[in-house]
């Protein structure tokens, strides 16, 4: 018999539980910078109307154009590079695929704007690609056409590097979750493999891969990095163009709101796209003991076509900044390189506990009591992964700054604009989702006749939470602080719109140091947080290898 979850004290029935305040206090937080940002554009006043029009009128179509071409790109190569991989190593057999089952997430540790920095040097005019080959051939300055990395096409192509294991990896959990039975009767019909792919795995796993395709576009819309440094204006770079170039809040504030939306339609679109279809799983979850085994020169294809997104996003750029911090003479562990190490490292550590902490709560007020509240809170604190960091940076600024201003007409000194508080909160709103959904995932794995027999010998709530949860969910808190820790390390527009003045993180000097091309110097921080974003991958590389077996 099914034991039922455990519902709130009979004593806090008739009232207001103090976690459901906690929930509504924290979603309220949340949801303020976003509704902050988009009451931008529902709020109409002479002023707020001008600044669109004339944004409108100006650079905003060329934002949104930008944008759109580089997301659509994104989405073919990340589609067709994760979803191909994911089914070759899923359905068949040839060299090499127990190490690329794990090894094709490896490209997650590479921040985008660190394969631009990387990339550039090495494709750029003085560069070792060009360089060899004006050598090679005789070639002369203005006599070869050569591929532009710093465009639109090469931004989209970086992006789909970095942002296609997305794909990959919700791709292949859901062919492997189907039925072989479907596969088999297909091929025994006499149906090709192509053809088996394309009308029947295929449109199994197309919600899977529509999510992981929309979970790169989201990443590609909310990146500033590596398209202000390729001079690409976009939507994330106008924010932040706008609020510190022109010192025009109402105009970021604008693009902001676009970009926002730009995104929920997103989700929507996604969402839609699967309209009433179901798609369920039938008989034995399990795959046949053997997969197809691919011939020779089909083996010898597959591997290649599964090493390239491997090779290019990630050995190589690695490659570059190890070459980068060999070639500069003053890459060393200098007292300014540990106060920027030192910087992130804090920041990302009390980030990571707070959000543990705070999710903790959520995610027991949630198990605790079925309150229609309490679910939409933890619904609110979700969103924020889905907003990008320009957005939040500007949302979490805008109220900052009234009550600043506020405190200042009273004789009160609020700093409250541009302090490390604004920044952590900052990081809150973006990566509270990120550990709520791991602490959630570990949390229903415990059984609630556990709860029921701890408060049968006496334990109430907290003792619950303390003494029998705590002790169980330490792997799933150890891995949310982790994730919530890297994402911190790794973000870039949130941290260089809100930080104090002269605090710099490994990110943001890493991204000061590409804009003044000076690359050498910029390799050993990019390198510090790729080895930081390389322990999580590593983490879910070996999981991978250890299900697969």
């Amino acid at each position: 018999m099914r034991n039922p979850v455990p519902r709130l004290p009979a004593a806090n029935r008739g009232g207001v539980h103090p976690l459901l305040v906690v929930s509504l206090a924290v979603a309220v937080l949340v949801g303020a910078p976003i509704l902050g940002v988009l009451s931008n554009l529902l709020t109409v006043t002479p002023e707020s109307g001008a600044t669109f029009a004339h944004l409108w009128s100006t650079v905003l179509p060329e934002y949104i154009g930008n944008s759109l071409a580089i997301a659509l790109i994104v989405a073919v190569l990340a589609g067709a590079g994760g979803i191909g991989c994911a089914w070759l190593v899923a359905v068949f057999d040839f060299p090499g695929k127990r190490f690329f089952e794990w090894a094709l997430v490896l490209p997650l540790a590479m921040p985008a704007y660190v394969v631009a920095y990387a990339y550039t040097d090495f494709l750029q005019f003085s560069g070792p690609v060009q360089s060899s080959l004006r050598d090679l051939f005789g070639w002369q300055a203005g006599g070869y056409w050569f591929p532009q990395v710093r465009s639109v096409g090469g931004a989209g192509v970086l992006f789909a590097l970095v942002l296609y294991p997305y794909v990959y990896l919700l791709a292949r959990t859901a062919f492997l979750e189907r039925s072989p039975r479907m596969w088999d009767a297909a091929r025994t019909l006499g149906v090709g493999p192509w053809r088996a792919f394309f009308a029947i795995s295929l449109p199994l796993a197309r919600p899977a891969a529509a999510a992981g395709i929309a979970l790169a576009l989201m990443e590609t819309l909310a990146d500033y990095g590596a398209v202000a440094y390729f001079g690409v204006p976009t939507l994330t770079t106008g924010i932040y163009k706008s609020w510190y170039t022109f010192s025009d809040r109402i105009g970021a504030a604008q693009i902001a709101a676009v970009l926002l939306i730009a995104v929920t339609l997103l989700m929507v679109l996604e969402q839609k796209s699967r309209g009433r279809a179901r798609y369920y799983a039938v008989g034995a979850r399990a795959r046949s003991e053997a997969s197809a085994r691919l011939g020779r020169l089909h083996g010898i294809g597959a591997a290649l076509f599964c090493a390239m997104p491997i090779l290019l996003g990630f050995l190589v750029p690695v490659g570059i900044l190890v070459r980068l911090m060999r070639r500069e003479e003053a890459v060393g562990f200098s007292a300014r390189y540990l106060g920027w190490l030192s910087n992130s490292v804090i920041l990302a550590g009390v980030t990571a506990v707070a959000a543990v902490l705070i999710c903790v709560l959520l995610a027991y007020a949630a198990r605790l009591g079925r309150n229609p509240w309490q679910a939409i809170s933890n619904r609110v604190v979700s969103m924020g992964y889905a907003v990008p960091g320009a957005v939040i940076a500007v949302g979490v600024l805008i109220p900052l700054a009234r009550i600043d201003a506020w405190g200042a007409e009273r004789g009160m000194q609020f700093v409250l604009t541009g302090s490390v508080v604004a920044l952590v909160y900052a990081y809150l709103v973006r990566f509270l989702a990120v550990s709520l959904q791991t602490v959630q995932a570990g949390l229903v794995k415990i059984t609630p006749s556990m709860d029921a027999s701890a408060r049968i010998l006496g334990q109430g709530p907290v003792g619950v939470l303390c003494r029998v949860h705590a002790p169980l969910l330490w792997r799933s808190l150890l891995t949310a602080g982790l994730l919530v820790f890297v994402d911190v390390v790794k973000e870039l527009p949130a941290t260089l719109t809100v930080r104090p003045f002269n605090f710099d993180t490994l990110a943001v000097i890493t991204h000061q140091l590409a804009a003044d091309e000076r690359l050498g110097e910029a390799a050993l921080p990019a390198f510090t947080i790729v080895m930081i974003a390389f322990v999580p991958v590593i983490v879910l590389a070996r999981a991978i290898a250890k299900g697969s077996r």
